[in-house]
């Protein structure tokens, strides 16, 4: 008779609930998914809640394989050694293989005042936090948003759609992924809708006041309502336990998505960092990875030698209000090509993708197994790249 394998994923974001229905394949794996809030958040619409156009909010019962037992709780530690987690209400969940899912956040801004007066958007809480600030502004306030990326220009669209007075400060250089002939096609649409858009040299936030955000060039924005977007953070829980992590906090793997600590334990989504050489925060990424990471915790239940990890991509996509947005396409290698859909074909594929990310859980949940993806071969050379070794062309 086969023993039974008790599987914990810590965190119940798109990669771990990707993981935690794909382990599902086999009647011999028990899954617990332990995750702090009782609903599952759509991370790519917290933009939308602030504006009030989505809750962000699914019900883990539409998007969880049955059998899966829900710990609405926060881990505090991990036990390596016991094989066990403990949680902040006390007590400890034991596992045989435990997959850390934990996400990401917002980085400390390390700006003077960002952290009084500036309001994050990466988490629901902080969200939900933010919402009454905006319905309490008048319309004719200035709104500042921090951050030139995907964030930070669908917040300041989404607010700009609905009349508000709001300024981008990028710090550098507007969209960051894109390629220039989609980043100037968002340019023009945040103009459209009446964003400010501030890029360049001395576009840096140095300071946030009450009622003011300062730029590295001396200038100064008016802003009743600051929102940071910028930066990129993960929960301390790996090192705080005495696993190894990168500086940012994310759990080293090798490229099976292993510990490099323990073998029991596998990484998944923004909190892995596979050869410390993590792949970009996105929900395109946390699936694949999620789902990669149950496999090889399936291998390793199976006595088989786990694989790499192969992910390709298609692009990113950037909602610019509720009635246009863009597509970048991308090479498989995540590098971005000349190719964009914009305007309100756009718009409607960010609303497909966003959609269809919620459909691959709710499917992975009914049938295990079942996602598949393209694959790119150019992480290797990446990798001997990084290692110093002579690649051959």
């Amino acid at each position: 008779m086969t023993e039974n394998s008790d599987v914990v994923v810590i965190g119940g974001g798109y990669a771990g609930v990707m993981a935690a229905n794909r382990l599902t394949q086999r009647d011999d794996v028990t899954v617990t998914l332990i995750n702090p809030r009782p609903a599952f958040v759509e991370r790519i619409r917290l933009h939308q809640l602030v504006g009030g156009s989505h809750a962000a909010v699914t019900d883990y019962s539409e998007i969880l394989a049955e059998g899966t037992r829900l710990v609405v709780d926060a881990v505090t530690r991990i036990d390596a050694a016991g094989r066990s987690v403990t949680l902040a209400t006390g007590g400890t969940v034991g596992y045989d293989y435990l997959i850390y899912a934990v996400g990401s956040g917002s980085a400390d801004p390390g700006v003077p005042g960002a952290d009084e007066f500036a309001y994050p958007i990466a988490t629901l809480e902080a969200a939900l936090r933010l919402r009454p600030l905006l319905d309490a502004a008048p319309a004719t306030a200035a709104v500042t948003v921090v951050g030139a990326g995907p964030t930070g220009i669908e917040t300041a669209a989404e607010l700009a759609e609905q009349g508000r007075r709001v300024t981008l400060a990028c710090g550098d250089v507007l969209g960051p992924y894109l390629h220039p002939r989609g980043r100037n096609s968002v340019a023009k649409q945040l103009t459209k809708l009446g964003v400010t858009v501030v890029e360049g040299p001395g576009a840096k936030v140095t300071a946030v006041t009450r009622d003011a955000v300062r730029l590295g060039d001396g200038r100064e924005l008016p802003s009743a309502v600051t929102i940071w977007t910028a930066g990129f953070g993960v929960p301390d829980l790996a090192a705080r336990s005495g696993l190894s992590a990168d500086a940012v906090g994310r759990l080293l793997t090798d490229e099976t998505l292993t510990s490099v600590d323990d073998v029991r334990i596998v990484a998944a989504g923004d909190s892995a960092a596979p050869s410390d050489l993590p792949f970009r925060m996105s929900c395109q990424a946390a699936t694949r990875i999620g789902a990669h990471a149950a496999d090889t915790v399936l291998s390793r239940i199976a006595g088989e030698q786990p694989a790499r990890i192969n992910v390709g991509f298609f692009g990113q996509c950037i909602s610019l209000g509720r009635r246009a947005g863009i597509f970048q396409f991308a090479s498989r290698d995540d590098s971005a090509n000349r190719f964009y859909l914009g305007g309100r074909p756009g718009a409607k594929l960010k609303e497909f993708v966003c959609r269809h990310t919620v459909k691959h859980l709710a499917d992975e949940a009914r049938k295990p197994g079942a996602l598949t993806w393209v694959k790119d071969d150019k992480r290797r050379q990446l990798l001997r790249a990084k290692r110093g070794e002579v690649v051959a062309r």
